[in-house]
């Protein structure tokens, strides 16, 4: 007689084989949802709130601490990309598997990470997140994905900077500042000549947004080579980035980190470990108990 367990098993049939493409580019891509009323209610920075871009990235860190087949990950304001190594086994490269799990350690990093980041600021109420999970075969969809999110960045901030110039410092209202974007030609330009502003002195890290990538450095500790994570503000759209990180592409070792230019960088540690936190600008090691 058959156990009650195989008696059902045949609910099983309806699951569908969802593995992605062999020999191709995994991505995940994170997206907040309803996240202008998520800041609203937590009181951001406009345009732009760097304590909100570094609990993004610290929640990007741990989901690469946590999944060791992301070679890269690309985030801004309100949104983060990870890049799945196109040879990964991760899940049998199931996508739904890796999408959700990708999902589930962002958001509940965010939540976790929360008070480290905003300090006495209350979380009033639990932030959602969307995600999709797309497979690119070839670098160059790869390449042009990355060059599409830094884009639209550049885009979206340029906007937000001198929207919100008009609001702060010009007296306008937001609906006027709209009004008055939507025949605006040149809005760098714009944003010079009404408020003196060079759009290009503005932080790398709202202009350019943030790409996370692993390396060997000697550790502080013991000078020997680890695995760290690093944080940088570059340009994706160029050739520059590839030149200079060819194991991404090239799917080789990990490759001995030494240029100097400030960044921060994240031990990788053993999982559901505390991550260290390294600037390399005086390298200062902080523990995060």
């Amino acid at each position: 007689m058959a156990s009650l367990g195989t008696k059902f098993e045949y609910v099983k049939n309806f699951e569908r084989d969802d593995r992605c493409l062999p020999n191709s580019w995994i991505i995940v891509r994170v997206d907040g949802k309803s996240f202008g009323k998520f800041t609203e209610q937590h009181g951001f920075e406009k345009p732009n709130d760097k304590l909100g871009f570094d609990l993004m990235t610290r929640a990007a860190v741990n989901v690469m601490e946590e999944l060791r087949d992301i070679c890269l990950a690309y985030g801004h304001t309100d949104e983060y990309s990870f890049v799945f190594r196109k040879d990964t086994s991760c899940f049998n490269r199931r996508s739904a598997k890796i999408m959700s799990t990708v999902n589930s350690i962002f958001s509940s990093a965010y939540v976790y990470y929360w008070k480290d980041i905003f300090g006495v600021t209350q979380l009033k109420y639990p932030p959602g997140f969307e995600s999709v999970i797309v497979v690119y075969p070839s670098e160059m969809n790869l390449k042009d994905y990355l060059c599409w999110r830094q884009s639209d960045l550049q885009m979206k901030n340029t906007y937000n900077t001198i929207f919100w110039a008009l609001v702060k410092k010009g007296s306008r209202t937001e609906q006027e500042a709209h009004e008055i974007l939507r025949n605006a030609g040149q809005k760098t330009e714009m944003l010079f000549r009404e408020f003196g502003m060079n759009y290009y002195n503005e932080p790398e890290l709202y202009r350019k947004g943030t790409t996370l990538i692993r390396k060997l450095i000697p550790s502080p500790a013991d000078g020997k080579l680890r695995q760290f994570i690093l944080s940088q503000y570059c340009d994706l759209t160029g050739d520059e980035f590839w030149k200079e990180n060819p194991e991404i592409l090239g799917l080789k070792s990990l490759q001995v980190y030494h240029r100097t230019i400030h960044t921060n960088i994240y031990m990788v540690n053993k999982p559901n470990t505390a991550v260290d936190k390294m600037e390399d600008s005086n390298m200062r090691m902080e523990t995060n108990q």
